[in-house]
């Protein structure tokens, strides 16, 4: 193991998916990390030290150094093993489009399909058709910007942008069994689809990937616990 190896540490909760961008990333370089769970409704005295800002996870810890926030996170997991699984391209070009598409399903994608999460009624309805435009106007453009480099954006392996999209993928399936309906349908996102299957094949990812039943499980109670019912269409 390098020196740069030595003393990876990330600390996370399992069902969140900024975790789990961080997990992907370590695991597809091949760099050994120890993984120390949180519990956000008792946060550590670690966590308040090295996240004093935004005091949640994902946090990593390399070399006795903290970094905060996912997308800056996988930033810096490129920067520190740029030749092991690359997660961003060598072209300045077509890293600026990889940063730009990023940032747009960060504050697009990602941030109405929480609020599907934790919101009910009609609510939840505007949530879920922000969320479904949002996909429409990701897919369109990454169609446009990285022709003929589907579906990873990033070569024969995911990268930077196909870690946030594999991130959500368990997530989704849940919440379409809450809603009784598609959110993501092959009719009206078929890239979208294609993309999240390719990522869904991929050994590491399948091996890392959040287990089903049991996010299931914790969104059940996180629903119940905020709106006494957990079937989103009886509330």
């Amino acid at each position: 193991m390098a020196s740069s190896e030595k003393a990876v540490k990330m600390l996370g909760t399992w069902p969140s998916p900024f975790c789990l961008r961080v997990e992907l990333a370590l695991k597809l370089k091949g760099i050994s990390y120890e993984h120390i769970e949180e519990d956000l409704s008792n946060k550590s005295p670690l966590l308040l030290q090295l996240n004093p800002v935004h005091k949640t996870v994902p946090v990593l810890i390399h070399n006795g150094k903290a970094i905060a926030e996912s997308l800056i996170i996988l930033e810096y997991i490129h920067e520190t093993w740029p030749k092991l699984a690359p997660l961003l391209p060598e072209n300045a070009y077509k890293k600026a489009l990889v940063r730009f598409w990023a940032d747009f399903f960060e504050k697009k994608v990602t941030e109405t399909f929480r609020a599907a999460v934790l919101k009910s009624g009609k609510e939840q309805d505007m949530a879920v058709l922000s969320f479904t435009e949002n996909l429409k106007v990701f897919e369109h453009g990454i169609q446009k910007d990285f022709e003929g480099e589907n579906p990873f954006f990033n070569g024969e392996s995911p990268g930077f942008l196909g870690i946030l999209v594999g991130s959500l993928s368990t997530w989704i399936k849940v919440m379409e069994e809450f809603r009784g309906e598609r959110l993501v349908e092959t009719e009206k996102t078929p890239l979208f689809c294609s993309w999240l299957c390719a990522f869904n094949e991929v050994g590491l990812v399948r091996e890392t990937s959040l287990e089903h039943g049991r996010l299931l499980s914790y969104v059940k109670a996180l629903r119940e616990k905020i709106f006494g019912l957990p079937n989103m269409r009886k509330i």
